[in-house]
């Protein structure tokens, strides 16, 4: 059942309906990047915040891409010390009118053939990072099934994804692999001031994501998590290489930003915020 609808996204059916299929309708400038793509990297905030950037990857995606299954390696809030990547025990995920179908025989084998999966819901019962984006996903491909798989910042976080991808690929799926990871938390809030408090300080965490962004953008998997464990510029560090990984089985090789910006840049024309505290989030098509 879902843990966070009617507060980071409408739980009435057609206002989450409604606003999903608005969010995957992609803006016009990106039209010249194409569409299409093996994957991308989606923030996962309340939607007010940050819904219309994952639907822009996704929106994008959907342009050229029609998978039959759509991964989400999601970031880690869950308070457990996790080492392996956890998986989950449910046929369907709800969301307000409708559900996702869970590609239940993939998350049965991947566990049963690598010590590096495990099936423990108490990695996501509570999750916001992949329930978040599952309207979303239905909203682009009514039809897909869901892989949702959670992945700490852990020293083999590629090779989760690239198992991944393999055994996909194996059983003939046509999928999208998603990253499900906000950038930057920054400010009191978040005990994260290294710049101090203000627009100049804001200014730098956008600065601290370009640096993880740079990394994505020129494919280097294996700097995803150490950067991120030295400069605290992602929550889904784990995610974002697993994905990066499994596109690169999948045949991609490289990543466009088409989008980046934060909380107090999201919010500012519907709930303005005094520049304390913000969460930087970018919109990322794997191609």
């Amino acid at each position: 059942m879902p843990a966070v609808a009617g507060r980071f996204y409408p739980a009435d059916p057609g206002q989450c309906r409604g606003l999903a299929e608005s969010y995957v309708k992609v803006r016009e400038e990106n039209d010249a990047g194409g569409g299409g793509g093996v994957g991308g990297v989606v923030p996962h905030a309340g939607w007010i915040c940050s819904g219309a950037i994952a639907g822009e990857v996704i929106g994008t995606l959907a342009k050229g891409t029609s998978p039959d299954l759509v991964v989400v390696f999601g970031a880690v809030h869950t308070p457990v010390d996790l080492r392996f990547a956890a998986l989950d025990s449910h046929a369907t995920w709800q969301m307000p009118g409708g559900e996702c179908h869970v590609a239940r025989g993939l998350a049965e084998s991947l566990e049963r053939d690598n010590s590096a999966f495990a099936t423990d819901d108490r990695l996501h019962v509570h999750e916001h990072a992949v329930e978040v984006e599952v309207p979303l996903i239905r909203a682009a491909w009514p039809d897909a099934e869901l892989l949702p798989v959670e992945v700490p910042a852990i020293d083999n976080a590629a090779e989760i994804g690239q198992r991944t991808a393999q055994l996909v690929l194996d059983k003939g799926h046509k999928a999208v692999f998603l990253a499900s990871s906000d950038l930057t938390h920054y400010g009191p809030s978040y005990r994260f001031t290294p710049a101090g408090v203000g627009v100049a300080a804001l200014n730098w965490a956008k600065e601290n994501d370009r640096r993880l962004l740079g990394m994505i953008e020129r494919f280097e998997i294996d700097r995803i998590v150490p950067e991120v464990r030295s400069q605290y510029n992602a929550c889904g560090a784990g995610a974002i290489a697993a994905m990066m990984a499994a596109c690169k089985v999948a045949g991609a090789g490289s990543a466009r930003v088409l989008r980046h910006t934060s909380s107090y840049e999201t919010l500012a024309q519907v709930a303005p915020q005094p520049p304390v505290d913000a969460v930087g989030y970018a919109a990322v098509v794997v191609r």
